[in-house]
């Protein structure tokens, strides 16, 4: 039997409170919560390999029993009438009745049908997979998704990718969930009917799991995990706000206790959910077209963003410039770490001899950004001060040269020129692929005066942009930036969507795909814009 999530179940739950699960008769209610018996959650699959597939579902008995087993069935057609060898795997309450299992030995560039048969002899959905190709590549597609906030919009970009054919891949570049309470969600911009659970912001390795539950209830989400694989990677709203490897913006010890539990609790149930693989970074060969990089930037070696608020504050004219040349330069301030920086260098090296594209996954933007100068004159009347301030402060820093983002690769320059310099080293045609921002970007990188690839940089799926401060035409907005910035080539400040990355020997093809609303469930466009590197160029072409 396949069932969905019981909404009334769920807010039952919530309303009892997190401590009521960690009893052995919570258990129970957990159980119930997170949707009772069946497979619960659809199907999923990820970590593509030319012979290999991992495969997901979520599946919780009728019985008492502490685990049980699952058998996967992979077949050449949907009827499952060509069935190939498949394998089992066994689940539990000790992880989330979230079931893996990778399947080898099969053919490469294929498609398969897969699903997985419970002890009562119940199905799975049926999902839809393909590996990924050897040898000479003519064409891949990849759709680049981020940010998906559910209370603030249908998963219109979702449902609109998993229509396509055209796609062999998906690539989530991170904040597929958002770890706040309802209490925090906009009344003016939240969508009616789009309730978190569990109510508050989520902490514990219980809370964790019931917010996976409630996103993977989305039809739009499931529908998406049927048709493609995924490869997936985490930002900082998996765990908490601007997190890095001490702490989180948004994590209070005082009163929500050790950072590293929380974290911890944050890794342990992204992986229960997500079909996702234990290994920290990864990379995906796609025959001889090209390599792409799973990356790991925010919990396991991020150093801690460094704090330009001291500077802002200061009645010091010149702590901003001390600002610039002293902390901002440090170059012990890394994103990646010296682990995965060593191995993204030396897989530069190798890959750019026997692929013809590096594509990075990156769960923030690494291309420059200061702000306009203008963007003041640019905010609602009703703006409050504390935003006229912030971004005043933002100008302020720009008229040194100082990016508008501490958070992303702005703040860590030193690491930002390490990995920039390592693809250079390589002679290779870099495209980095990103999110984070809410708002759709392109950036020809440059380091030490030299051409160092692009950026396509995605909208968010729902999370509200830069337009919610903003009262101009969004258009003066993207030229203003634009302006400000040498390495920004296209912005776009307003809309919601998500990217088509399309690849081929001679070029990478952008196209950021803008849905019309994400109010209520709607599959037309309001617009796309397409941007091409030809390769050896590592410029967008004119």
């Amino acid at each position: 039997m396949v069932l969905t999530t019981d909404r009334r179940s769920l807010v039952l739950g919530a309303g009892l409170g997190l401590g009521a699960l960690m009893l052995p008769a919570g258990r129970a209610l957990a159980a119930g919560m997170l949707a009772a018996q069946g497979f619960t959650h659809g199907v999923a699959s990820g970590e593509p390999g030319s012979d290999s597939m991992l495969l997901w579902t979520r599946y919780v008995p009728s019985t008492d029993a502490d685990s049980v087993r699952l058998d996967a069935e992979i077949a050449l057609d949907a009827a499952f009438t060509r069935p190939v060898p498949a394998g089992s795997v066994r689940t539990g309450g000790y992880r989330d009745w979230t079931a893996k299992v990778t399947v080898d030995g099969l053919s490469p560039g294929t498609v398969y049908w897969y699903r997985f048969v419970a002890p009562d002899g119940s199905k799975s959905p049926v999902g839809r997979t393909k590996t990924l190709p050897v040898g000479d590549v003519r064409r891949f597609g990849l759709g680049v998704f981020s940010c998906s906030n559910f209370p603030y919009g249908r998963f219109n970009a979702y449902a609109h990718a998993s229509a396509r054919d055209d796609l062999d891949l998906w690539l989530h570049v991170g904040d597929y969930i958002y770890e706040n309470g309802n209490a925090t969600v906009n009344l003016v911009t939240g969508i009616d009917g789009r309730t978190l659970e569990p109510d508050h912001e989520i902490l514990a390795v219980a809370d964790y799991r019931l917010r996976y539950a409630c996103y993977r209830a989305d039809p739009d989400l499931q529908s998406l995990h049927r048709q493609a694989p995924m490869v997936a990677l985490w930002d900082d709203h998996e765990s908490s706000n601007d997190s890095w490897e001490g702490g989180a913006a948004n994590h209070q010890s005082d009163r929500e206790g050790a950072w590293d539990i929380r974290r911890a609790a944050a890794m342990q149930v992204y992986r229960e959910w997500m079909p996702v693989s234990d290994e920290p970074w990864k990379a995906y060969t796609i025959g001889t077209l090209a390599t792409l990089y799973r990356t790991e930037s925010r919990l396991l070696a991020r150093t801690r963003p460094i704090d330009i608020n001291a500077a802002f504050k200061s009645g010091d004219p010149d702590a901003l410039k001390a600002f610039r040349d002293g902390p901002w330069q440090d170059p012990s301030l890394t994103m990646l770490g010296t682990t995965q920086e060593s191995w993204l260098s030396h897989a530069f090296r190798a890959n750019a001899r026997t692929t013809a594209w590096q594509l990075v996954g990156m769960g923030t933007i690494i291309g420059r950004t200061v702000m306009p100068r203008q963007i003041t004159d640019w905010l609602k009347p009703d703006a409050k001060k504390g935003t006229v301030d912030r971004y005043r402060n933002g100008v302020r820093a720009a008229a040194l040269g100082l990016p508008l983002w501490m958070d992303r690769w702005d703040g860590y320059p030193a690491a930002r020129a390490r990995l920039l310099n390592a693809a250079q080293q390589a002679d290779a045609d870099l495209v980095m692929l990103a999110g984070d921002s809410h708002n759709a970007w392109a950036y020809a990188l440059v380091e030490d005066g030299k051409a160092a690839g692009v950026e396509f940089a995605g909208q968010a799926v729902t999370s509200g942009g830069m337009e919610g401060d903003l009262g101009v035409d969004p258009a003066i907005a993207a030229a203003g930036f634009i302006a400000a910035n040498p390495e920004m080539k296209f912005a776009d400040t307003s809309r919601r969507g998500y990217m088509m990355i399309d690849v081929t020997p001679e070029r990478v093809t952008g196209e950021w795909l803008f849905m019309r609303t994400v109010q209520q469930p709607d599959l037309a466009l309001s617009g796309t814009h397409r941007m091409s590197v030809e390769r050896g160029r590592r410029v967008f072409s004119a």
